[in-house]
Order: structure tokens, then C-alpha cells, then sequence
């Protein structure tokens, strides 16, 4: 039930979530160190799971501060730049990988001591089959998310936004497991591999980091549907929705410029 405010900040109380989330980015760090000398991967996995126990649980408390009423517009606003610097932060995280990659395209280095750097035969992906269809996924679920917002934004239907989110959804799994077919097929029958040359390191950074942000966008877009389907979100307070789909349109806006950038400007 929502409380009355007299005014329009949000003083938050004392919470233990930010010394906890600490701990368990450090453990994590810790244990990724322990696990790649060979040591021990359960550091790191615990580390993970407190990491992951902490994001439910402030998310969660975040939820109920909406649901009583503690996001006045002022509190909104705020949430909607803090989010927006999320995505400038997010585009400059690309921009390395983007760079990396022209950069070794039009300006290679090959020599690496002393000897003369050999380009291995690389079989190209062709851009028109496989990319193209996840292409057309991934911005079909941009359509959809943006379907779902209308309804809710401009003509509160609810039925149409748990519609669009369920189709948002869908294809965004699809977009997952065509890209993993790819991998397959790119580093089984293709002689593919993660390291050892610059081509093959700056492509799967490239695609995998978003194709990791995909699934995020997923889980977010996932849990945004179970909220609507609880009857959470109303035209004038959405923020949590807003967010979900702003950053999936980053994801679109990525993958476009990967496909143009990775699968048919930079093949060998």
C-alpha cells in the first residue's frame, strides 16, 4: 500500500547491501585469481553466489520502495540518469572492443619478436545466412518491446504488454542459441579458436560480450513480464520497464553495428 509524502526525495535507510555486495565482488575477484592458477574454482563461485543473493535482494527492496510509493517524480528522474550513464558507460565498454578490431584491420602489426606474422586461413562467416537471421531476431524483439511500452505508456494494455514481453523474450532466448549453433559450428567444423590470433580474439570478444549482454537483457526483460503479470507498472511509473527496454535497444543498436562492422566489413 502506498504512503503518503511530503515531499519529493527518498532519504534511504541504513542498509548492509553495499558492504555486502563489496565482500562478494571482492571474494569473486579473489577466487577468479585462485581459479585461473589452477588453485580452486569454488572461491569464485561462492563469491558469485553471494554476488548474485545481494543483486536479488537490493532489487528486490527496490521494487517495494516503487510499490509504497517512495519514487516521486523527483526520486524517477534521478533513476532514469543514473541508468542513462549506465548505457554511456556500457557504449564505451564497445567502443574498446570496436576499436581493437579496426584498428588490427587497417593498421596490423606483423611482427611479433622478430618474426613475420602469418594470417591463418580463416573461413568467413558468411554475413547473409546465420548473422542476418539474428539479426532479424534480435530487432524483431526490439519491435516487440517497443509494442509492449506503447500499450502500457499510451493506452495502459496490459494485455498487450505482457503479450510483448513474452515475444521479446522469446527471441531474445532464440538469439542466445542461434549464436551458441555458431560458435559450434565456427570452432568445431570451422578450426576456429578463442586465442592465437588477433582476428579470432577481437571477434569473439566482441560477439561474446554481447551476446553476454543479451542474456542480461533477457533476464531483465524476464523479470519485467513476471512484474507485469502481478499487475506492477502503471503509465506514469514505470521506471524499472523503462530501463529494461532502453537497455535492450542499446543491445539492438551494438548488434548492428557488429554485424556491419564484424561480419561484413571485416571478413578476410
Amino acid at each position: 500500500m502506498a504512503h503518503a509524502k511530503n515531499h519529493d526525495y527518498h532519504i534511504l535507510p541504513p542498509s548492509s547491501w553495499p558492504l555486502l555486495g563489496s565482500l562478494g565482488g571482492f571474494v569473486m575477484l579473489a577466487g577468479a585469481v585462485l581459479w585461473m592458477h589452477g588453485v580452486t574454482p569454488f572461491v569464485f563461485l561462492g563469491g558469485l553466489v553471494a554476488t548474485l543473493y545481494v543483486m536479488f535482494a537490493w532489487w528486490a527492496e527496490v521494487v517495494t520502495e516503487s510499490e509504497v510509493g517512495d519514487h516521486t517524480g523527483v526520486v524517477r528522474i534521478g533513476l532514469r540518469y543514473g541508468f542513462i550513464l549506465f548505457i554511456m558507460s556500457e557504449v564505451m565498454f564497445f567502443v574498446a572492443w570496436f576499436w581493437s578490431f579496426f584498428k588490427q584491420a587497417l593498421y596490423p602489426m606483423y611482427e611479433y619478436a622478430g618474426t613475420e606474422y602469418v594470417q591463418p586461413e580463416i573461413h568467413a562467416v558468411d554475413a547473409f545466412h546465420l548473422p542476418l537471421i539474428n539479426t532479424l531476431v534480435l530487432l524483431l524483439s526490439g519491435c516487440a518491446v517497443t509494442w509492449a511500452h506503447h500499450a502500457l505508456a499510451h493506452e495502459n494494455n496490459r494485455k498487450d504488454l505482457i503479450s510483448g514481453l513474452t515475444i521479446a523474450v522469446i527471441l531474445g532466448v532464440l538469439f542466445t542459441a542461434l549464436q551458441a549453433y555458431e560458435y559450434y559450428e565456427l570452432l568445431v567444423h570451422d578450426d576456429w579458436t578463442f586465442g592465437g590470433d588477433m582476428y579470432f580474439s577481437s571477434f569473439f570478444m566482441a560477439t561474446g560480450f554481447h551476446g553476454f549482454h543479451v542474456v542480461i537483457g533477457t533476464i531483465f526483460l524476464f523479470v519485467c513480464l513476471l512484474r507485469a503479470m502481478r499487475g506492477h507498472f502503471t503509465p506514469e511509473r514505470h521506471v524499472g520497464f523503462e530501463a529494461a527496454a532502453w537497455y535492450w535497444h542499446f543491445v539492438d543498436v551494438v548488434w548492428l553495428f557488429l554485424f556491419f562492422a564484424v561480419y561484413m566489413w571485416g571478413q578476410p
